[in-house]
This record gives structure tokens, sequence and C-alpha cells, in this order.
């Protein structure tokens, strides 16, 4: 492996190009924080869409966000840029920043992007399995001269708050597909069950979500993510879709339950915190509220 961490200056930057997906984003801060213990004195910027902004705020891993815009990211000046997203934008992101050394997987397209081709993650961490998605992106930043080591659990920063005047439980009830997404009848008893155990029940969602089933319990919705950050981190319990939130969830070391549709949990169960997944081989339509309030029991969460 070339070890271009030890060639970056002292004091040099680092952009780190991260386009789309909460959950990818969110499983994009392990490597963060290896690039960081490899390298404390190195700047960091993280480039990412506007409404991904929040998701890094308050990360010491990360020194600057910068918007998607390629006089932007030619103007920091970055020594080296690494692209974890590998789509169009990002090669392109990459190949004008300027910087001397432009990283990226193998299997990206746009090679010519590119001066440094990372090789399979499977290859880099000497492990011929399915790897996790925090696994596969912090395998980049090992082929780039960190130690190969354990990748923390990933890391978000939320702004403080008082404690709660009741401990909660936050239930994220929907997804981006049909299949990815249990039913509200299946939430409900759920809900019923957090609140028999003593945690208030509230339901979180984005604009266009319906979470009308759901009006008799708290809900958050439309929430700008600095505020979901800040209820994620103040809540005793998660439950939900396998979606983005769930891996903000585990960024603050919540016990969770994580339903999944087709989704592999191999590669997107929630990264080193304490789970609980439930798949069964008929798909969502077949997960059952006893094999949901039976994953809670095991956690053995209450308030």
């Amino acid at each position: 492996m070339p070890n271009v961490l030890e060639e970056v200056p002292r004091r040099g930057r680092v952009a780190i190009v991260r386009l789309r997906s909460l959950g990818d984003c969110v499983l994009s801060t392990p490597a963060l924080a290896l690039l960081k213990r490899a390298r404390a004195d190195l700047r960091v910027a993280v480039v990412a869409e506007a409404r991904f902004h929040a998701l890094f705020e308050h990360n010491p891993d990360v020194d600057d966000i910068l918007r998607p815009d390629p006089r932007v990211l030619r103007r920091w000046r970055p020594d080296l840029c690494l692209n974890l997203h590998g789509g169009t934008r990002s090669a392109f992101l990459t190949l004008v920043s300027g910087a001397r050394w432009r990283a990226g997987f193998g299997h990206f397209r746009y090679q010519f992007a590119y001066n440094l081709h990372i090789p399979r993650a499977q290859e880099i961490l000497g492990a011929e399995r399915t790897v996790h998605t925090a696994e596969h992106l912090a395998s980049a930043i090992f082929y780039l001269g960190a130690t190969v080591q354990e990748i923390p659990r990933a890391r978000l920063g939320a702004t403080g708050q008082p404690p709660p005047a009741r401990p909660y439980a936050v239930l994220h009830a929907v997804a981006t597909a049909p299949e990815k997404t249990w039913c509200a009848d299946g939430f409900l008893a759920v809900a019923r069950h957090i609140e028999e155990s003593g945690l208030e029940a509230v339901f979180i969602g984005a604009a266009g979500d319906d979470l009308r089933p759901f009006s008799r319990y708290r809900i958050v919705q439309d929430a700008p993510l600095g505020q979901v950050k800040t209820l994620l981190a103040g809540a005793s319990l998660f439950v939900g879709n396998d979606s983005g939130p769930a891996h903000m969830a585990a960024a603050f070391g919540l016990p969770s339950v994580v339903i999944f549709g087709p989704s592999d949990p191999a590669i997107w169960a929630p990264w080193r915190a304490r789970s609980e997944v439930v798949k069964v081989p008929g798909g969502m339509a077949e997960v059952t509220v006893a094999q949901v309030v039976n994953a809670l029991v095991r956690l053995r969460v209450s308030a």
C-alpha cells in the first residue's frame, strides 16, 4: 500500500467528497475519525450537499464543510481529494479539485479522474467476506496510509439540551420505498408496548411522509437535521425501518431495533451499537409484531 498520508505536508488539506444519502454520510464518519487519528495536524473538509451539512457540524474530525461547487473546492486548495461517493458529479469534483493526490475506489466509473486507485475493501482488510459500509469507506483511509485497526463507531455532534422530562423512544415508521417500510399497524402496536414499558413514543418523519396513523403520539416532522440529532442524542431507544435515521441513532449509541426489507444487514446494520435486526425471508410484509417486540425485550431497555 502507498503511504500517501506520510507525504501530505504538515497542516496539509484533505477534502472528502461524500455526496447524497443520509446513511452513507453518517457511515463515512468513522473514516474521518481514522484520518484524524493518523494525522491530527491535517485540515479536513467534507464536500456535501447543503441538506446534509448538519450531519457534519460539531464533529471534531471535520474542520470545514464545503458545498459541492468546483470553484469552492479549488479555492480551498486540497493537497489530497478522496472521493467516497463514486458518481459522475463527485468524480468531476475530484478531477478538478486541483489536488496533487486524487483518490477513488477502483470500481468507480471515470477512473481517469484519479491518480490513486483504491482496491477492494476485502483486499485492504485481508478478509474475503461481505464488508459493512463503514468498513468499506474506512478501508480507503487504511490504503492511504493509516494503520489498520478497529473501525470506530460513527460520530455525530449534537448541541446540548437539558435531560428530557420523560424518557422517550424515537420511532421512524417510514422509508424511501414500500419494500423497506413496515406496516403502520405494526408500529402502532410497538408504540403501545414501548409506552407500557415507561417510555414515551415519539415518531419522526420528513415533510412529505404520511404520519397521520400516529397522530395520538408526539410527532416531530420536517425538522432540521440538527434538531433530529438533538432528539436522538437524548433518546433511550430507537425503533425503525432500515434507513438513514437508524444510522444516526447508532452513531449516538442508541439501543436500536431495525426492521429490514431487501437490504443486507451485513452491509447496512447499525454499526457498533447495541442493536437487534429483524429480517425475514418473506420481506417486510411477513414481519410480525411479536418478532419486533421480542427484539425489544432482548435489548432490555426500560425507563
